[in-house]
């Protein structure tokens, strides 16, 4: 099993937990708030949005292909910020998702998300570390904050 030098997360006995390349992105508005998608009809869960890096794919284009899907924002891939593994299961279904970080920048109006499950959600860093359901994407995030990142790519 692939693992990256960061891996959070646990696993549980006796599950097999399928590794898949994955992308997010830290996007900040003019007022220093941070992107998150939410996801479900409640309870809600908090990802930076981002997801499967398909075989056709490179990360910048699943990224903005993901942004765009869970929240309707269309953007601009910057720097990479970090890469970290993150065991969970979903739905059933045990995963290892092998995460590539990115600042990304908006850089068009947004549209209505194209997953009806997801909804875009800005919220202050503080609140969005506290809102995140995976450690590898509060740790990216706090690790941006660290920096004194200001949203540029």
């Amino acid at each position: 099993m692939t693992r990256f030098a960061l891996q959070f997360g646990q696993t549980a006995p006796g599950l097999a937990y399928r590794e898949r390349a994955t992308v997010h992105g830290i996007c900040i508005d003019g007022e220093g708030r941070v992107a998150l998608a939410r996801i479900g009809t409640g309870p809600f869960e908090f990802d930076l949005p981002g997801g499967g890096v398909e075989p056709t794919e490179n990360d910048a284009s699943a990224l903005c292909r993901e942004f765009l899907e869970e929240t309707g924002l269309v953007v601009e891939v910057g720097h990479l910020l970090g890469r970290a593994g993150q065991f969970w299961i979903s739905q059933g279904d045990p995963r290892n998702s092998l995460s590539a970080f990115y600042a990304v920048r908006q850089t068009g109006p947004a549209q209505a998300p194209q997953e009806p499950d997801h909804t875009l959600v800005w919220m202050q860093p503080e609140q969005a570390l506290r809102a995140l359901r995976h450690d590898a994407h509060a740790w990216v995030l706090l690790r941006w904050l660290r920096a004194g990142q200001t949203g540029e790519l």
